[in-house]
C-alpha cells in the first residue's frame, strides 16, 4: 500500500500543540478522513498528546510527521511520530487520582494499537499506530490498546513522563 508522509516542525512554545491540532485535522481530511470519524479523533488527541510531550517536558524543538495511506480503506494504519532532541528514555510513572497531567502517555498507550520509542541520532522518536476498524466495544480487545504495568502490576491512573 502506497504511503505519503508528511510533517511539521514544532517550535519549543506550548502554542504549538494547537498549531499541530490544527495542521494535523487538514492533513488527515486531505486524506479522506473525515472531521466526525473516531479515527480523526483519536489521532489528533495522540497529536496533543505527544506533541505536548515534546513541547513540555525537552523544551526544544521536535518534528511531527504523519504517515498516512494513499487511499483509505477499512484496513488503512495511519502512523505519527513525534521526534524531539531530547536523547532521554520516556519514563514510566503512577499518579495519584488528583494529578493535574502525566496521563499522556498511558492514554497513548489506551489509544494506539502500537506504539513505542526509538533513539535517534541526536535525540528520540516517539511513534504510535491507529488502525482503522470500528471500535465497538466488541472490538475494542482486537483494535488496540494494550495493558500497561506499574511495579509489575496494573494500575489505575499510571502515567509516562517522556523526558
Amino acid at each position: 500500500m502506497q504511503v505519503l508522509q508528511v510533517q511539521l516542525e514544532i517550535r519549543p512554545d506550548p502554542a504549538e500543540v494547537g498549531r499541530a491540532r490544527r495542521w494535523a485535522r487538514s492533513r488527515l481530511a486531505g486524506s479522506g478522513i473525515q472531521a466526525d470519524e473516531p479515527l480523526a479523533e483519536t489521532l489528533i488527541l495522540l497529536v496533543s498528546e505527544l506533541v505536548t510531550n515534546a513541547v513540555v517536558h525537552t523544551g526544544r524543538p521536535a518534528v511531527l510527521r504523519l504517515s498516512l495511506p494513499h487511499v483509505v480503506t477499512e484496513e488503512s494504519t495511519v502512523r505519527l511520530e513525534v521526534a524531539d532532541g531530547s536523547g532521554r528514555a520516556p519514563v514510566p510513572r503512577c499518579v495519584g487520582d488528583e494529578a493535574t497531567g502525566g496521563r499522556g502517555l498511558a492514554l497513548v498507550d489506551g489509544l494506539a494499537d502500537r506504539w513505542g520509542w526509538s533513539v535517534e541520532a541526536a535525540g528520540k522518536r516517539i511513534w504510535c499506530e491507529v488502525d482503522r476498524c470500528a471500535k465497538s466495544p466488541d472490538l475494542a480487545a482486537s483494535c488496540g490498546g494494550g495493558a500497561v504495568a506499574c511495579g509489575g502490576a496494573a494500575f489505575e491512573g499510571l502515567a509516562y513522563e517522556a523526558v
